[in-house]
């Protein structure tokens, strides 16, 4: 008899009688063993015959944990809202029950049983601390989702105020304050410090504060460590993948297969496979959706697997006995991510590619795909997985749909004005970015600049520091958030992109490349940073990407004054887009291909690359001491020997190990007197 039946009939025989204790314990071995069925089963039957029992209450609110996990949302708000009915004080069933009401799209249900939670938690102990700041998190997350940033914010920092010690919540803090553009982003209070909030931040908020690559690749190190941390079952071997003898199966991991940036970059590459080369499976863990772009990822694919309702030991295994070779994780840190997965290791060979611009940082991703511009050789130090260079890092989709062009009467634009636009996310615009460019608007009097469309309250920040700088704040324009064929549409009613800094434009670049207006970056030393540099130069203009920030603010000025050299720039732009390299997306993917089977024989040879960790504690150390935002780490020249300094230092009392990145030398730290680096924070 299998495993399943024997449960099956362990729960109608005796769950009934099972003590509490044995309940919790029985369902904790079934989810571990992945049958989450049973556990609804054993829930069900325990409850049903056990009505009078006095932890009732809270076995309901298991039973609802487990049906939610399940997406059975209905049966789940049910169950918790009878176990508020048997105890009116059990916090945790309000904020569940308030989870299961944001998922069902019911917002304001949930904030009335946050609020509900909050309002009872008078009494100082333990758990109602736990409680309540989870409250006020759930809260956070509830009103940023529906652009209320500012009481967001103040949920937050309330939260923090309690307890320091949260990850998450700094975490999305940082990120809420980088999409109002707050200046400074570290803002500390009496309970915590600016260096408390830097060792809480994540990669991908790291990548939008500075262009410190050594930092942001220690950063993803801990963040990894203590987010992810160590998986139980992390698979050793992979059989179905190792007998495989027909095309290389490649496994595209991914939230964004939809409408989505991510999902708009790679329209094209899972149908342009040459199926004699490769067999391509495709695992969506990103939520329900039924747009045209999801449905075209889904006929594309050879096989699309959605994985969101598998739990991450489950979506592993069914990954592993499909045989897949390599798997190409197209998330990396970002939004809904399927981090604990990857860490199981479900491929022999792991792949870091387009969804996070920088390393992994972790003992699992093997490769990361870039180019040779935004990865020199001389940067590999910088990751810890080995690089492989693409012609250009980033597909571009040449199946673009473009709405009807809009006059700029009808965008809110000066007719006879120069237009410079930029219209990446606002959390990638720095004060020092929107002082560059308001440096350009001062020196070009005709001219404005047109932003994409943030909250009320961000759109007037950013006008009201134009207008401390001199410049009238009517001269910054937001357009309002469009459908993405409306959004192309408007392009070309600006004259020149002008790119953020150190987090700059990646799919808004192709964008703009694509509808013929010309994009002005500044390439530093992150991988962030040098995206918009690697699609310019494959785009056939590379003399617009600037080294240093004065260099980037004449060349603004000076096409901002110069018709003739916009109208060139435009012509280049159009008449290469058939030939050029950034839409060559057939070469992209034969790239691609030669680069599974070159990883592949690798692996078969033992030579699959082992990620390189060595010393990343030290540079978060390190890191974590310096004011990022007092100084921009992009226009430090000598930026080997700035790092050297501060390794010095920390070596003369706690010595350093030699690593193939800085310290490849031992001597190299030797120093005659204690040094005393500058511009580190100080408690």
């Amino acid at each position: 008899m299998s495993t399943a039946l024997l449960t099956s009939a362990v729960i109608h025989s005796m769950a009934p009688n099972f003590s509490v204790t044995d309940l919790i314990r029985t369902a904790d071995t079934l989810k571990h063993s992945g049958q989450t069925a049973a556990v609804e089963s054993l829930y069900e039957n325990w409850i049903q015959h056990n009505p009078e029992h006095p932890l009732l209450y809270a076995i309901l609110f298991n039973y609802g944990v487990t049906l939610s996990d399940a997406g059975r949302l209905e049966a789940a708000r049910d169950a918790f809202l009878r176990a508020i009915s048997l105890d009116t004080k059990f916090m945790p069933a309000y904020i569940n029950l308030g989870r299961v009401y944001e998922r069902m799209g019911k917002v304001g249900l949930a904030l009335v049983q946050w609020s509900a939670a909050l309002a009872q938690m008078a009494e100082v102990n333990g758990t109602a601390i736990t409680n309540k700041t989870t409250a006020l998190n759930q809260s956070a997350r509830t009103l940023e989702s529906a652009s209320q940033d500012e009481a967001a914010e103040s949920m937050l920092l309330q939260s923090l105020e309690i307890d320091r010690q949260q990850p998450e919540v700094i975490q999305h803090l940082i990120a809420l304050r980088q999409r109002q553009c707050e200046w400074p982003v570290l803002h500390g209070s009496e309970r915590f410090d600016e260096r408390t909030l830097l060792e809480g931040i994540s990669p991908l908020s790291a990548a939008a504060l500075t262009d410190d690559p050594l930092f942001q690749l220690a950063s993803a190190w801990h963040y990894n460590k203590v987010e992810v941390g160590t998986p139980v079952g992390a698979m050793t071997s992979w059989p179905q993948a190792e007998s495989n003898t027909g095309p290389l199966r490649i496994g595209y991991l991914s939230s964004d297969l939809r409408e989505h940036a991510v999902g708009y970059l790679m329209t094209e590459v899972l149908g342009l496979h040459d199926r004699s080369n490769v067999e391509v499976f495709a695992y969506y863990c990103g939520p329900a959706a039924n747009d045209t772009l999801h449905a075209h990822f889904r006929s594309t694919a050879d096989h699309f697997i959605p994985i969101n309702e598998m739990d991450d030991a489950g979506a592993a295994r069914r990954i592993s006995q499909d045989g897949i070779q390599i798997l190409v994780d197209l998330n990396g840190y970002t939004r809904e991510a399927r981090l604990k997965l990857v860490a199981l290791r479900p491929a022999p060979v792991i792949v870091n590619w387009l969804g996070f611009p920088g390393s992994m940082a972790d003992p699992y991703h093997h490769y990361i795909l870039a180019d040779d511009w935004i990865i020199p050789e001389s940067h590999e130090m910088y990751y810890s997985e080995k690089v492989l260079r693409l012609p250009c890092y980033q597909p571009s989709s040449r199946d673009r749909v473009v709405g009807v062009a809009p006059t700029r009467a009808e965008a809110g634009l000066p007719e006879d004005a120069v237009v410079y636009c930029c219209f990446n996310g606002a959390h990638k615009i720095t004060r020092s970015t929107l002082d560059r460019w308001l440096s350009v608007l001062a020196r070009v009097p005709s001219s404005v600049l047109w932003l994409l469309d943030s909250c009320e309250t961000t759109n007037a920040r950013l006008r009201s520091y134009a207008a401390s700088r001199g410049i009238a704040p009517e001269r910054l324009v937001f357009a309002p958030k469009r459908a993405n064929a409306a959004h192309l549409a408007r392009y070309p009613l600006a004259d020149l992109f002008l790119d953020t800094t150190p987090y700059g434009a990646h799919t808004t670049a192709s964008d703009a490349l694509w509808m013929g207006v010309p994009v002005l970056t500044l390439s530093g030393r992150s991988f962030a940073s040098r995206v918009c540099g690697s699609l310019v130069r494959a785009a056939g203009i590379p003399e617009m990407v600037c080294a240093s920030a004065t260099e980037f603010v004449e060349r603004a000025i000076a096409l901002g004054s110069d018709q003739a050299q916009l109208v060139a720039l435009r012509e280049r732009l159009s008449n290469g887009r058939s030939s050029c390299t950034l839409f060559n997306l057939s070469g992209l993917v034969g790239a691609l291909e030669q680069h599974f089977r070159h990883m592949w024989d690798d692996y078969k040879s033992g030579l699959r690359p082992r990620p390189d960790l060595a010393n990343l504690d030290v540079y978060r150390e390190l890191g974590c001491q310096f004011k990022h935002e007092e100084i921009e780490v992009q226009e430090i020249s000598d930026y080997r020997g700035w790092w050297l300094e501060r390794l010095r230092a920390r070596h003369v009392f706690r010595p350093v190990e030699s690593d193939r990145r800085l310290v490849a030398d031992e001597a190299l730290l030797k120093v005659s007197d204690p040094v005393s680096p500058s511009g580190l924070l100080r408690k």
